[in-house]
């Protein structure tokens, strides 16, 4: 690679005060007393031990997530992000975000994660529908909803809220009626996921009676999708919504194969060089990490991506964003000449999953987008280019 992409920082803080029975997520339900000095000490360890990595590089968004990030206190939050400010140079203008759940919410606390240097929060709402915050086992009720994304409204120039759809028992008229409460406090954005039974959870292992089938859950999607454009939210990405200059950066970057330091337990990480693409992977258990970080040693496991692998986990990325990309992108984060996507490519658009437009004569300009069907079937147009023995 002739340049390194753009460079953002995630940052994991683990705990919850309960474990949601469909969460897939390395988060830790708080028991007793929790460590929250002895964790921020460790995430600066790990960051400095991390510097060679990353020296002379501008950092261009911080993600602060978990588990509840909001469990930790705005001196938490401050003393941390004083500690990235000291050690890494930021872009002027960097967004910074806070995951925050209404379980954790008190008055003025937004405010001061905000006075910490938090520019964006994201709220995880999920419903605002007492009946569906019960089926889903989150710790709070509507009226903390409420409370939350209104103080998040009154105090943050951009927030995002979360909601899923598909729950237990959900019809398309309660939809609504939760999309309808969403709105009225006139989100700059706001992230929409289909609730999934995941391995390892407890739904897994205790389904949950009266899940919409897939036509519903379609007609559930489109519903969605029609309030959030009719209350200006353009849909920019397969679960992301936005009104003008609100789009996340800071998941931007991961769309468009940017690099990204992890830092904390269980934290994943991408970081490119001149010669090869690494992921990287901190130890999972909260205590074994902070241990590890002590010991200059918070990565558990690295890896090259094999050269092979890169255009499917571009595409995986890429795909995902309704306008696309310009292939001499896939050039300039991958090291490989966009030629290696064209057979794949055509075959896709034969099938009507992608699009591809463009100056003729010039194709590494070319835009590749996913076509309306492809984003229905988007999972089998990114599986499209998986490596031939995947």
């Amino acid at each position: 690679m002739t340049a390194l992409p753009p460079l953002s920082i995630y940052v994991h803080l683990p705990w919850c005060l309960k474990k949601c029975p469909y969460c897939d997520f390395n988060s830790h339900e708080q028991r007793g007393t929790v460590p929250f000095d002895a964790y921020v000490d460790a995430l600066v360890l790990d960051l400095e031990a991390s510097l060679p990595l990353i020296w002379g590089r501008r950092v261009q968004t911080i993600f602060i997530g978990g588990g509840t990030p909001s469990l930790f206190d705005p001196a938490h939050i401050d003393r941390l992000l004083a500690a990235i400010r000291a050690r890494v140079p930021l872009e002027a203008g960097t967004e910074v975000t806070l995951e925050a759940n209404p379980g954790t919410f008190e008055r003025d606390r937004f405010r001061a994660y905000r006075a910490a240097g938090v520019t964006r929060l994201s709220l995880g709402v999920q419903s605002f529908d007492n009946t569906m915050l019960t089926a889903l086992g989150r710790v709070h009720d509507a009226a903390q909803a409420r409370a939350a994304a209104q103080e998040a409204s009154d105090v943050f120039d951009t927030f995002n809220l979360d909601l899923m759809y598909a729950l237990p028992g959900q019809t398309v008229e309660g939809l609504v009626q939760d999309v309808q409460s969403a709105l009225a406090f006139a989100p700059p954005h706001l992230s929409i996921y289909h609730l999934t039974v995941e391995p390892n959870t407890r739904f897994a292992t205790q389904p949950p009676q009266g899940l919409p089938d897939d036509d519903l859950a379609s007609t559930m999607l489109d519903t969605l999708v029609d309030m959030a454009g009719s209350s200006g939210l353009a849909r920019y990405e397969v679960s992301a919504f936005a009104r003008a200059g609100h789009r996340s950066r800071h998941n931007h970057n991961y769309w468009s194969f940017g690099d990204y330091l992890g830092l904390g337990a269980g934290a994943h990480g991408k970081l490119s060089f001149h010669d090869r693409i690494v992921r990287q992977v901190r130890w999972r258990e909260p205590m074994t990490y902070m241990l590890k970080a002590g010991e200059g040693r918070a990565t558990s496991n690295e890896h090259a991506v094999a050269l092979d692998a890169l255009p499917f986990e571009f595409m995986l990325n890429a795909l995902r964003l309704k306008e696309g990309f310009a292939l001499q992108t896939f050039t300039e984060r991958t090291g490989l000449s966009w030629t290696v996507l064209e057979a794949t490519m055509d075959a896709a658009v034969r099938r009507g999953l992608l699009s591809r437009t463009g100056p003729e004569g010039q194709p590494a300009a070319h835009v590749v987008a996913p076509t309306a069907r492809g984003f229905d079937f988007l999972s089998d147009l990114q599986a499209m280019f998986l490596p031939p023995d995947a």
